[in-house]
C-alpha cells in the first residue's frame, strides 16, 4: 500500500489520526525528525485510540535518510504551492505521499527535489489556506486507495461482525 510521510510534524492529534488511517488502510507511516512532540504523547495515543499497535510507523532523522532506506517508486508532495490536484496523479503502491509540518508546510529545499508534477494541491475554495494535516493525508491516501480498488477493504457495512442494517427479526 501506499507509504505516507510526515515531515517534522508539529500537532501530536493529527499524527495519532494519522497513525489510525495508516492502520485502517494498510498505508505505511514515516515520520522524519524532529518530531514536535514524543511518541509516548497522550493527545497522540487519545486520537490514534488503539490503532498504534495494527499500523506500521517508522521514524527517520532526515528526510534524505527516509528516501535512502524506503526507495519509493514515485515521490508527491503535498503543498499548497502545488498545481496538480491530488486526482489527477496515477497512484501506484509503493508510491510515497509527502507532508510538511502543520504551521509552515514543506520547507524549498524538499520542494525542490521534484518536478513540478509531483507537487501536489488538494483543491479548495479561493479564500481557503489550508487543509488540516490528518484530513489532508486522509484524502489523498483514500484517493490512491480507491485507485487500486480497495485492494483488501470489507466494503461491506459490518458492525463488531454483525451487518448493522440487519433487523434482528430477520434471524
Amino acid at each position: 500500500m501506499i507509504n505516507i510521510a510526515l515531515y517534522e510534524p508539529e500537532i501530536p492529534p493529527n499524527t495519532g489520526n494519522i497513525i489510525r488511517l495508516c492502520a485502517n488502510t494498510g498505508s505505511i507511516l514515516h515520520l522524519i525528525k524532529p518530531l514536535g512532540f514524543n511518541l509516548d504523547d497522550k493527545q497522540l495515543r487519545r486520537a490514534g485510540l488503539d490503532y498504534r499497535e495494527y499500523a506500521e510507523v517508522k521514524t527517520y532523522d532526515s528526510y534524505k535518510q527516509m528516501l535512502d532506506i524506503i526507495n519509493p517508486e514515485t515521490t508527491y508532495l503535498f503543498t499548497t504551492k502545488g498545481s496538480l490536484p491530488h486526482s489527477e496523479v496515477k497512484y501506484k503502491p509503493k508510491d510515497l505521499l509527502v507532508f510538511g509540518p502543520e504551521t509552515r508546510g514543506l520547507p524549498n529545499k524538499i520542494l525542490t527535489t521534484v518536478d513540478e508534477n509531483h507537487r501536489i494541491r488538494i483543491p479548495m475554495l479561493h479564500q481557503s489556506r489550508s487543509l488540516n494535516l490528518s484530513n489532508a493525508a486522509a484524502i489523498a491516501v483514500y484517493e490512491a486507495w480507491r485507485q487500486f480498488g480497495y485492494q483488501s477493504a470489507i466494503i461491506e457495512p459490518y458492525l463488531r461482525g454483525e451487518p448493522f442494517l440487519q433487523d434482528p427479526a430477520d434471524k
